[in-house]
């Protein structure tokens, strides 16, 4: 794909992405598993991983303006999603990985397949790299919800961290947990048990619920 995407550098492109969003605006950067595009006002990085299709549509369907400055982020090597994160570590910035609302927050951290994130709404979350479908970096003079930059202080959790996603929730067993933002009721509950990939969740009326990890997006914490 990255051949392809190569020959229609600042392009329009529409690409649908998983969860049947559509994203548009002009093909900025292509890196070995993400792409950038410039929507007109914000840079988006989109992880290949995610995208369903390309449409390449005419001028006339388009009226994005080509981006006056380069992205916000510095880089010297070949893109990827790994370093996109690792350099937007500390920046405030708008993701997208379930439900229908993007999340606001920084990334604290970054490990071998998740990675730690800080929202003013949701508090310390932990995300599966797998399903991160899009990072928005804000602009340096702007802060999620206009809140004061000194109520959302730009330090790491205090919190023990596992190198992997599924030993970080194993850690979770016997708690309160929130998985996938609480989009579906079914996902909030008391952490029984994990075995072979599969969490055994007990929810509020005590009824218990066997979920697959691999489809586990986010956890949060009550």
């Amino acid at each position: 794909m990255k051949k392809l995407l190569l020959n229609y550098m600042g392009e329009n492109i529409k690409l649908e992405i998983s969860g049947g969003k559509i994203l548009t605006g002009i093909l900025v950067e292509v890196g070995s598993d993400i792409v950038i595009i410039y929507n007109g006002k914000d840079f988006q990085y989109v992880p290949i991983v995610h995208v369903h299709h390309i449409r390449f549509p005419s001028e006339s369907e388009q009226e994005i303006q080509q981006p006056v400055d380069p992205p916000i982020i510095d880089y010297e090597q070949e893109l990827s999603v790994r370093k996109i994160l690792t350099s937007a570590k500390g920046m405030f910035t708008e993701i997208y990985v379930t439900s229908n609302q993007p999340i606001h927050g920084y990334i604290t951290s970054i490990m071998n397949n998740y990675f730690v994130f800080h929202s003013p709404v949701h508090k310390t979350m932990f995300i599966s790299l797998n399903h991160l479908k899009w990072l928005i970096p804000y602009d340096n003079d702007q802060s999620p919800y206009s809140l004061p930059r000194q109520d959302l202080p730009l330090r790491p959790v205090n919190i023990s961290l596992a190198r992997s996603f599924e030993i970080q929730m194993e850690k979770q067993v016997g708690k309160l947990v929130i998985f996938n933002i609480g989009e579906n009721p079914n996902t909030i509950g008391k952490l029984q048990g994990i075995r072979d990939n599969i969490l055994e969740l007990v929810t509020a009326r005590g009824e218990c619920l066997y979920l697959n990890v691999n489809h586990i997006k986010t956890m949060h914490f009550t």
